[in-house]
């Protein structure tokens, strides 16, 4: 059996970065001294000029970024998760979000998978505080070809991982589209509903679910805001169950915003996996990740539980 790709969404972004450095003079980047682990480095080294260095300074690098944007250009700010969507979230709503700018944020080092940096760095809070901020689009790739394909004029909030996942978009019909969900496994008894990180491991427990005779519809949501709500509403009324599986709080995250469509157009028993409303804390990555359920074998259990 060969050997699955897997690569982090972060080299994706900072690979992305160069290509599209290529094609359009107008992309400024800026990072927070931590051009090495948030691959912007990359873009530094293709385009010196326009790349800018601004120290451990998130929010001044935010407000530096909302300068550029208003003179024309298109920065992409990138830091951590922590400091972008955390540090900095002031800077984001007052001087991005609110004037509307056509400012990028890279965010990498997202969720509980940064591993052994603690809970100090693990931000599982962000998406809840960038999709609160009006007008601002929050992208959540799962693989390396969802982190090269997002183009939008405004606010964008992209959140990358620094741990390598399998590819599971490389097939020719797929086409990603901004505000819509894929449907990776179409299935009739419960509908699994993931983004980022554990979506294979979501794909991969509804193989096991099936072996149980339980036929789970597993859907990838890549964009969190806008939410391809036509989709989710459509499969719960299919299913009738509908579990969220998310590298993220279940309070403000994905789950949430699920609920939110479903409560108000069709009322549907849904189950949230994630982060229950603790930190984090250092350890291997993989290992994290099987200890806060996020694991193909949680994920599978806890499904089952729920459909039994």
């Amino acid at each position: 059996m060969s050997e699955v790709k897997k690569i982090a969404t972060r080299e994706s972004y900072g690979e992305t970065l160069v290509e599209l450095g290529a094609e359009h003079e107008e992309i400024v980047v800026l990072d927070a001294d931590l051009a090495a682990a948030t691959k912007t480095g990359l873009f530094q080294a293709a385009y010196p000029e326009r790349f800018i260095n601004c120290g451990i300074a998130e929010s001044n690098m935010i407000g530096v970024a909302a300068g550029l944007a208003a003179a024309g250009k298109v920065p992409f700010a990138s830091s951590f998760a922590m400091f972008a969507a955390g540090r900095a979230y002031e800077q984001v709503r007052n001087s991005v979000g609110y004037p509307h700018l056509n400012v990028k944020i890279g965010a990498t080092h997202a969720g509980i998978s940064v591993g052994e940096d603690g809970a100090t760095h693990q931000c599982n809070e962000d998406i809840a505080l960038m999709r609160t901020i009006p007008g601002m689009v929050v992208i959540n790739p799962s693989d390396d070809i969802e982190a090269r394909a997002a183009e939008y004029v405004g606010p964008v909030y992209m959140r990358f991982g620094r741990l390598a996942v399998p590819v599971i978009n490389d097939r020719p019909d797929y086409k990603f589209e901004l505000g819509k969900g894929v449907v990776l496994r179409e299935g009739k008894d419960v509908t699994i509903i993931a983004t980022g990180l554990p979506v294979n491991n979501c794909l991969q427990a509804a193989e096991k679910l099936a072996a149980e005779g339980i036929d789970a519809k597993v859907i990838n949501i890549h964009t969190i805001k806008p939410l391809d709500e036509e989709l989710i509403i459509a499969a719960a009324q299919e299913t009738g169950k509908v579990v969220t599986v998310e590298e993220h709080s279940v309070i403000g995250g994905l789950g949430s915003a699920v609920c939110d469509v479903l409560s108000a157009n069709v009322p549907t028993k849904v189950l949230k996996i994630g982060i229950n409303d603790v930190y984090g804390e250092s350890g291997p990555a993989l290992e994290l990740i099987e200890k806060y359920g996020l694991g193909i074998n949680g994920i599978y259990e806890k499904v089952k539980a729920f459909v039994s």
